[in-house]
């Protein structure tokens, strides 16, 4: 194979891996990832957990060592956003222009701002960087009371984290429970009372509807909240632009790629949460926003581009720690139509998650026999096992 040019755009895991796994798959030529971030690339998941609560440094959280990227000659170029993505060439923000033969979009979320009064407020806090995370901690050791905005796992786990640093934390809840258009009421229950159990008030059927000067959040109920700070916690919008510029197909808000990252153009590949990513053994195109999978995307670009074979046909995956809980998830994602939840004999529980009588999804707590067993039930397209054999 002869000589390649790669450039990455974008130095989240997706990005990290497909530089990685293009080079230990013989790939050669130049190779840059270029990020609009200033900080070397780092862990994401504990920004809401214990990076936000001080307990980890930034160079525990370190995704990889420079000197890796050193040693497999990928060069970094960090704080300098792609400006211009053309067919065969890149152009910073400040004017560095960096030629490619093959081309990964890495590009990420950016978290939304409801479009509502205030919200755009710069005061009002969003969590996404390794930066935001410790601007959030320095406003947090100043704050007496905070307002998140969300409850989904971003907002339950900073929730949590915020009340450990001192905070008076309220939730606003828009659903009757945390979570429950993704895991169902029996799941959001115990959520709610974890959040209960750290001191964190939970504001059930509650949703923003404006902020003013930053620190006082009117509710659709008309109540008229004071606080010291606003977290929004309401979802993320992948990057999509230079994607749209390059003329890469486009579809419901994600570029579309096949099982093996290739993007509708030749050369262009794309990874992570930006996509919507066919998978075979789902027998469909998913979104996934989760950490591991951004890991295993990028890897599958990587190795594409260096004209590998991979593919990704694993079951979606993630776990979260809301305080000292942990919840295992797998899930192809897109919808279910019965949940059942069991309850085990040491505390721990499970629930299931069919559609037209296969299982689509697995959410466990202290049940790791049952998170293991479900990811192969969803990836064979079986039913999930009966009463008596879920928990173990």
């Amino acid at each position: 194979m002869g000589a390649q040019n790669l450039v990455v755009i974008g130095s989240g895991p997706a990005g990290v891996s497909a530089a990685r796994a293009y080079r230990e798959a013989g790939g050669t030529g130049g190779v840059h990832i270029v990020s609009a971030d200033h900080d070397r690339p780092y862990l994401r998941p504990p920004l809401s957990k214990d990076f936000l609560r001080g307990e980890t440094t930034q160079e525990e959280i370190s995704l990889v060592d420079e000197e890796v990227l050193r040693d497999q000659d990928i060069r970094l170029v960090l704080g300098d956003p792609v400006a211009q993505l053309g067919d065969d060439r890149i152009v910073t923000a400040a004017g560095r222009e960096y030629p490619f033969t093959q081309c990964v979009l890495a590009t990420g979320a950016e978290p939304m701002r409801p479009d509502l009064p205030g919200a755009d407020d710069p005061s009002v806090r969003v969590l996404r960087s390794r930066r935001t995370s410790s601007a959030l901690r320095d406003a947090a050791r100043k704050a007496d009371a905070a307002i998140v905005v969300g409850a989904g796992f971003i907002g339950c786990e900073a929730a949590v984290s915020l009340s450990r640093l001192g905070v008076q934390v309220t939730v606003l809840c828009p659903d009757p429970a945390p979570q429950l258009n993704r895991l169902g009421r029996d799941a959001g229950e115990p959520i709610a009372g974890w959040l209960h159990g750290e001191g964190v008030r939970l504001l059930r059927e509650t949703s923003l509807r404006s902020v003013t000067d930053g620190c006082h959040v009117r509710t659709d109920a008309g109540a008229d909240l004071a606080t010291d700070l606003v977290l929004l916690a309401t979802g993320v919008r992948p990057r999509v632009g230079l994607a749209e510029q390059a003329g890469l197909a486009i579809e419901h808000g994600r570029v579309r790629v096949d099982e093996r990252m290739r993007t509708s153009r030749p050369g262009f590949f794309a990874a992570g949460d930006v996509v919507l990513a066919y998978n075979p053994a789902a027998g469909r195109a998913l979104p996934v926003e989760h950490w591991g999978e951004g890991l295993a995307m990028g890897e599958i670009a990587g190795r594409t581009a260096a004209g590998a074979a991979a593919q990704w046909d694993t079951v979606p995956g993630f776990w979260s720690e809301i305080g000292d809980h942990t919840l295992k998830y797998a899930a192809w994602g897109d919808g279910f139509d019965r949940a059942q939840f069991v309850s085990g004999d040491d505390g721990g529980w499970t629930v299931w998650y069919e559609r037209d009588g296969v299982a689509v999804g697995v959410l466990t707590h202290e049940a790791d026999a049952d998170y293991e067993r479900g990811s192969a039930l969803i990836r064979e397209h079986r039913p999930a096992p009966a009463d008596r054999e879920k928990i173990r």
